[in-house]
């Protein structure tokens, strides 16, 4: 449809809340006002409920190509324009590695035939592919992304004079996995001698512990700081790295920004008993005394960005032993209902959920007339209910592994309508897939 018209929203947008109308046409907003007078190819009546911004998830794996059993582009595309996530940003851990300009731009392929949400890619790293890397287009690709600790895949970058070379010449914002591999592998090897065959999800947090991230973390800023590298350090989850960010400048003058995940927000240690691999993940989730440092931090701007980090797979892969378990928790469908119990227990603002979900990353990557809702800029947004309460079960979760740590769970919010790019991609329970979503672009 070329227009549409949104009456009664009440409009979470730029630090405040305001009654309005928005008038669409070809897929931006062209008008935002009082009682709008216009034909519209699709109405819809908003009152009583909130419109977002779309969310802008800056970390997510969605496990295509070569991983295709755990989840797809499509499969988590959709999964995410159900949660109100209209555009994400996507890992290049999957199968074969996106270490070339070509494979990447082979995703990119995938992601304009399949996606439903807006689409980001991000170039990856090994110890020998700089020359790769350093073709990579800023105005075009969302950012290059460096496993300083290994995850998912085999793409640990250990080797010192390559970190360098990457951190002093990379053309566009470097994204850090932060975890030191040789105190993780240290680690481990003590705790498989303590509880030989007897470790479980219950030890992840001591064997991928505070040092490990805290030493990887300042690696990583001290390089950004000798470079002036654009650096963003991907889901922070202990206190004790707080004091590496710094909340005195403007996001925008930023060099050095945090992403926290809303995993690392909501569960602690203490989850590990109910869940065990369910929420096995790296970094790993920690005691409630560093989940609790977390969300002040996020409500002071030490940490800027509020992602997922979605990362499925098969249940029947998360049931083996906890060292064969891989790490990782499908998220992006249920983020902005994790934000909200935040919300409904009285934590944080409706105004700062938009502004570290959907402005926020939209600053720090430079998205190119995204994550605002503002006339003139794509309208990518979300009509939300925040009082209707549901229940997650098997019938409403879109992942393709078809699980979640939060089944059975009743939340209070729901997403009732999203919009990618203009195009109606989810309304009254239904996908439309007439329209794909596009590819982010970035002022650079």
């Amino acid at each position: 449809m070329n227009s549409i018209l949104i009456r009664n929203a009440r409009l979470v947008n730029r630090g405040k809340i305001s009654e309005c109308d928005l008038f669409i046409r070809r897929g931006r907003i062209e008008r935002i006002g009082g009682a709008i007078s216009a034909p519209a190819d699709f109405e819809l009546d908003a009152r009583g409920n909130h419109v977002f911004p779309g969310i802008i998830d800056d970390q997510v794996h969605f496990r295509e190509p070569g991983l295709t059993h755990k989840a797809t582009i499509a499969t988590e595309s959709r999964a995410a324009v159900a949660g109100g996530v209209t555009s994400f940003m996507e890992m290049p851990n999957v199968q074969p590695p996106s270490v070339t300009q070509e494979l990447l731009e082979a995703k990119y392929r995938i992601g304009a035939a399949s996606s439903l949400a807006n689409y980001s890619f991000y170039m990856g790293t090994t110890n020998d592919n700089l020359e790769e890397v350093l073709r990579t287009d800023p105005t075009r690709v969302c950012g290059i992304k460096i496993f300083m600790g290994s995850s998912t895949g085999n793409m640990l970058v250990d080797d010192h004079t390559m970190l360098e070379n990457i951190f002093a010449k990379a053309p566009t914002l470097i994204a850090t996995h932060c975890e030191d591999e040789a105190t993780v592998r240290r680690n481990l090897e003590r705790y498989k001698q303590k509880y030989p065959g007897r470790l479980t999800a219950a030890h992840h947090p001591k064997i991928r512990n505070v040092e490990a991230c805290l030493l990887s973390s300042s690696r990583a800023v001290e390089l950004a700081k000798k470079y002036g590298t654009r650096l963003h350090i991907l889901h922070i989850s202990t206190r004790d790295e707080l004091a590496l960010f710094d909340n005195t400048l403007p996001l925008e003058q930023k060099r050095i920004t945090a992403e926290v995940c809303v995993h690392h927000l909501h569960f602690h240690s203490g989850h590990y008993r109910r869940y065990g691999n369910l929420i096995k993940c790296n970094p790993a989730i920690k005691s409630h005394l560093h989940r609790d440092a977390l969300l002040p931090a996020l409500l002071d701007d030490r940490l800027d960005v509020v992602a997922t980090d979605h990362a499925p797979h098969t249940l029947e892969e998360k049931n083996q032993p906890y060292l064969q378990a891989p790490s990782g928790i499908p998220l992006v469908q249920h983020s902005l209902n994790l934000m909200l119990e935040f919300y409904h227990a009285g934590k944080i603002s409706l105004e700062k959920i938009a502004e570290k979900m959907c402005h926020a990353p939209a600053i720090a990557f430079r998205v190119k007339d995204r994550g605002f809702l503002d006339e003139g800029s794509w309208a990518d947004l979300s009509v939300v209910d925040i009082d209707r309460r549901w229940r997650v079960s098997a019938d409403n979760i879109y992942y393709k592994c078809a699980w979640s740590p939060f089944a059975g769970h009743t939340f209070r919010g729901q997403v009732l309508t999203t919009l990618v790019s203009g195009h109606l991609a989810w309304h009254e329970g239904r996908f439309n897939e007439t329209k794909m979503g596009e590819r982010l672009l970035f002022e650079r």
